[in-house]
């Protein structure tokens, strides 16, 4: 059970830094406008928080739910012409916030952010395609992480030219082709 006092604290500080890369890139924020902002001293920040990039992907851990509730808002069969509105969301807002993003996500999909989005993507991936019986889900479920991590983050790099619904669907049709190969 957490802390509701500590919760709290974390949301301020997650809010805090959200607010400064609105205004700044990440490289530029400190831990004193953070604090400032939260209305939190400096010691309770470390408590919390390693350093600044920690708490960032703290900050964006909800994105990277957003992105694996967005891959899996569908039921059904697929339509590979049409992607889950989720997706197509879940990529406009990354859009907005795109600055900070490419700071915690590298080109191929490396960095703190892009080894929280695999892990979280291949875990729901390979726990839904057990569920189901597919075969070689462990694979199946690498492959997608991979794939969608790596290009997140080259799009927000600028390596894949689409706006957030081109990429969308260019997106989906992959992940099903993945998804309905056979391995």
């Amino acid at each position: 059970m957490s802390d509701p006092r500590a919760e709290r604290t974390r949301g301020a500080l997650r809010a805090a830094l959200l607010a400064e890369c609105a205004e700044r890139p990440l490289d530029e924020v400190s831990v004193s406008a953070v604090v400032r902002r939260a209305g939190v001293g400096r010691a309770t920040f470390y408590l919390h928080h390693e350093d600044l990039r920690a708490l960032a992907v703290d900050a964006c851990a909800e994105t990277v739910r957003d992105a694996v509730d967005a891959l899996h808002a569908w039921r059904g069969l697929p339509d590979p012409a049409v992607p889950p509105p989720a997706l197509v969301d879940f990529l406009t807002a990354t859009a907005q916030r795109a600055r900070l993003y490419r700071a915690l996500l590298a080109p191929g999909g490396g960095g703190p952010l892009g080894e929280l989005m695999h892990r979280e993507l291949r875990e729901r991936s390979l726990r839904e395609r057990e569920l189901r019986g597919a075969p070689h889900a462990d694979l199946v479920a690498t492959a997608v992480a991979a794939t969608f991590t790596a290009l997140l983050a080259d799009w927000l790099h600028g390596l894949v030219p689409a706006d957030p619904a081109e990429l969308a669907g260019q997106v989906w049709r992959l992940l099903i082709a993945l998804h309905t190969a056979r391995v």
